[in-house]
């Protein structure tokens, strides 16, 4: 059986996460925090994962990840729905150490086999990483989805989170954005789009990016999946309680969706891009009249598997592996200027 994965699925990747909007307001009217004091990272800061201590030398980070089809080919669904996962343990400055898969699927309408290379993707990635796979969970669901729930460990005082950025650090980008475009066009039957340059892209561990950004003395860390750039930039850089510039020219681009952006225009723009678009020029960024506009939809583009985005001191910014996309600086917590 030939199946168009994508075709079966509303959205692809994390651009079919509930928007930044939505969510923010919803998880605002729950009860803030925790009375334990062995929770050292919860969900006010809209960090990538939890850290609860175990000990005075060990804390378990806790995440859950998992999302539509983004790719027609099961295999890479799988690599990329993994490697996303482990991401926000790598994002936390920590190691992934076990794993239990999350699958929807419909085997009487979809067959045994797109699921076992689903499987054997999401197995792969997590062979590469020493992540062993314990179990997990399935549920029948016409529209297929799969990640994982990830725990990983590192020592209570290593933990690196969002909160922490300092004015003046220069904001370090690892990888290139687009790959929400690039979906959309797959979709859309748009031709000429960059397929292989954005799974590259997304099945690429952020494993040595996060040892780089800890080597090179990073302040805080994050990445770039689902709410675009600016979206978790916003975040970092409200839990910083400092505001952010960002030089539009200087941020990468999977080879060939620049122009995708600019040939196909809108028609290329994923929806979760659009909210992401809408949140930012309603609530906190605001971009220079010069600034293109596929740039303006680059920087907002709904990622799935991104890069890490890591505050660090500027002299120190050519350690880490990646690009320099801008500053943060003293200002309203949270905004974001896009020159």
């Amino acid at each position: 059986m030939v199946v168009s994965l994508t075709s079966l699925s509303h959205g692809a990747g994390c651009g079919c996460k509930l928007s930044a909007a939505a969510i923010g307001p919803l998880l605002a009217g729950l009860p803030s925090g925790v009375s334990d004091p062995n929770v050292l990272v919860g969900f006010d800061t809209a960090d990538d994962a939890g850290v609860y201590r175990l000990r005075d030398d060990l804390a378990l980070v806790h995440t859950v990840d998992f999302f539509t089809p983004i790719v027609d080919d099961p295999f890479d669904f799988g690599r990329i729905a993994a490697t996303n996962a482990l991401s926000d343990i790598y994002a936390m400055g920590a190691t992934p150490v076990s794993a239990l898969n999350l699958v929807a699927f419909s085997l009487a309408e979809l067959g045994e086999e797109l699921l076992r290379e689903i499987l054997r993707g999401g197995a792969s990635v997590a062979a590469d990483a020493g992540v062993a796979i314990l179990g997990g969970h399935s549920l029948e669901d016409s529209e297929p989805k799969y990640g994982m729930a990830v725990t990983g460990v590192v020592h209570p005082d290593e933990v690196l989170t969002n909160a922490g950025g300092h004015a003046g650090d220069a904001l370090v980008l690892t990888k290139p954005l687009g790959a929400g475009t690039v979906s959309t066009a797959v979709k859309r039957g748009i031709p000429d789009a960059p397929v292989e340059q954005a799974i590259d892209a997304m099945t690429t561990l952020n494993r040595e990016a996060s040892a780089a950004a800890r080597d090179a003395g990073a302040h805080a860390l994050t990445d770039v999946t689902g709410f675009g750039l600016l979206g978790h930039l916003h975040e970092l850089a409200l839990a910083s309680g400092l505001a952010a510039t960002v030089h539009a020219a200087d941020v990468p681009a999977i080879e060939g969706v620049l122009e995708l952006l600019s040939d196909a225009g809108e028609s290329a723009v994923a929806g979760g891009t659009r909210r992401n678009r809408a949140h930012a020029e309603g609530e906190f960024a605001a971009f220079a009249p010069d600034v293109p506009e596929a740039r303006r939809w680059l920087v907002c583009d709904a990622m799935t598997s991104g890069g890490l985005l890591a505050a660090v001191p500027a002299a120190r910014a050519d350690e880490i592996p990646g690009r320099v996309i801008g500053r943060l600086v003293d200002g309203p917590p949270g905004t974001i200027s896009v020159a």
